[in-house]
């Protein structure tokens, strides 16, 4: 007949053998969390290694390796020829005893919180699963380029140097000094600016970045002005800090500026969000006349401008222009950006550049959100910096994603002709289709999932008066891209069979 400690042993205890996780460990997990619950008291005897072996249909020496596996942590103290007996570890705090709990809700953790809470909306992901062979993207760098051997012993130096302990028990101040410098020197010659490191604040992402500056700047019912097609993970942001979005106009000039002057006055816009050099989605650039008269207008209506540069370094034919912040001697634009996007994401940081009292303000929430950051990280992007290793991958693939865009303009030309306008992005990494007829651009994705290729909603703009693709190539080869327009073709002449 089992005994009592066999039953509660077959109670609790349930394991995979297709799991990458050990057996012996998956079991050994199990018991320590009975003993943590108090379904095995202190000095309960377990049952001997054959016997364990039987209950649960193990080999012996894994049950033997279970028993070592308690020992090595102090659950279990194996005393010879008499037996292995439950040992409870000295503890900081009070154990956790599940009393009115029945012994298969240890199997699973709730699924369902027990207390209420306020779910956030605004927040909800916009991330899509799929399996197909092909997916097009919002414009995103091919990871495959990445230099992943070069960053390996890059890595391993960073790693071995010695002052990386000190630095990390160092302030955040002082820690980021060398890096701090480095950046600075980096984007006052790639985008005209006159910096110094207390105008700036690196962080783990461009989202990061503008969910700070959002903070410091709205509060509830602010209005915060965007294109009538913006970024949606930017307008997820400014409506979690409580702010009131409202759509302006994007013709092939950029944002129209004239339309805040029309119909607003001084003190009612607390923020304008715009990517001056590339528009999201649509990739126009905002105008030098346009840029200028922004300016005056937040100088003369207070408000701030949130100049999101998200693709910078993105350009393939003739100068980038320089950002609105170079120009700006009022202190009126924060400039968001990124470093780093030909990299792996772990090598990729966001970056903040504003008047001083504003960079101090928002280190004091990046103290709370990331105090400690990524050293070795910043350690290496030093290195890229003042090597010019930085510059020359991005030159190199710049080569690359230019020879793409290319081969895209052609397969569009040749399969989209008659159905289909674009422009030929001096940059960036994404193109701007729009269809001329008016399809369903959900049912196009419903048609292309059925040929390998997968389009998320994300990069589908559709109203009365759009139906566009914000078309990623970056991603994919020219291979690839070729054999995505053909799939996409096929797809569109499909759902235009059905109108």
């Amino acid at each position: 007949m089992s005994s009592p400690v066999d039953n509660i042993l077959e109670s609790l205890i349930s394991f995979e053998k297709s799991t990458t996780t050990s057996i012996y460990i998956q079991i050994s997990q199990q018991i320590i969390n009975a003993i943590q619950r108090g379904y095995l008291a202190e000095g309960t005897a377990l049952p001997g290694t054959r016997k364990f072996s039987v209950l649960f249909d193990i080999n012996r020496n894994t049950a033997v390796a279970v028993y070592d596996e308690l020992a090595s942590q102090g659950w279990v103290d194996i005393v010879a020829n008499k037996g292995t007996f439950v040992l409870m570890p000295e503890k900081k705090t009070a154990a956790i005893k599940g009393v009115l709990q029945g012994l298969d809700k240890l199997k699973a953790y709730p699924d369902v919180a027990g207390f209420p809470f306020q779910s956030s909306f605004n927040l909800a992901s916009t991330e899509e699963f799929s399996v197909s062979k092909y997916v097009i993207n919002d414009g995103q760098p091919d990871l495959r380029l990445h230099p992943t051997h070069q960053f390996s012993k890059w890595y391993s130096a960073s790693m071995k140097r010695g002052a990386l302990i000190s630095k990390w028990n160092q302030t955040q101040e002082q820690s980021y000094t060398t890096f701090s410098k480095q950046l600075c020197n980096y984007l006052n010659a790639t985008r005209g600016f006159h910096i110094k490191p207390d105008n700036i604040i690196s962080t783990r992402s461009t989202e990061m970045s503008l969910y700070i500056v959002s903070q410091l700047l709205i509060q509830d019912k602010d209005v915060v002005i965007v294109g009538a097609l913006s970024h949606y993970k930017s307008n997820m942001i400014f409506q979690q800090a409580g702010a009131n979005i409202i759509t302006i106009p994007v013709d092939a000039n950029g944002m129209d500026v004239d339309f805040i002057e029309k119909n607003f006055t001084k003190n009612s816009i607390r923020c304008v969000y715009v990517c001056a050099h590339r528009q999201y989605p649509t990739a126009v650039t905002l105008t030098a006349e346009r840029r200028l008269k922004l300016l005056q207008l937040a100088k003369a209506y207070n408000f701030a401008i949130i100049e999101d540069d998200f693709d910078y370094d993105f350009q393939f034919d003739g100068s980038a222009m320089l950002p609105m912040a170079s120009a700006d001697g009022q202190g009126v634009v924060i400039y968001l950006g990124r470093l780093g996007q030909s990299f792996f994401p772990s090598f990729q940081i966001g970056f903040v550049v504003a008047p001083q009292n504003i960079i101090n303000e928002a280190k004091n929430y990046l103290q709370i959100l990331d105090k400690q950051g990524d050293l070795i990280q910043k350690q290496m992007l030093t290195e890229l910096i003042s090597e010019g290793e930085i510059h020359r991958l991005i030159k190199k693939n710049i080569t690359i994603y230019k020879q793409r865009r290319d081969c895209l303009i052609i397969c569009l030309t040749t399969y989209f002709k008659n159905d289909a306008t674009w422009q030929v992005p001096a940059g960036g990494l994404a193109v701007w289709l729009n269809f001329d007829s008016r399809i369903s651009l959900i049912k196009l994705a419903e048609k292309a999932k059925t040929y390998d290729l997968f389009l998320p909603k994300t990069i589908m703009y559709q109203n009365k008066a759009i139906c566009a693709l914000r078309l990623g190539f970056g991603h994919l080869n020219e291979d690839e891209i070729e054999n995505v327009i053909k799939i996409l073709k096929t797809a569109f002449e499909d759902v235009k069979r059905m109108l």
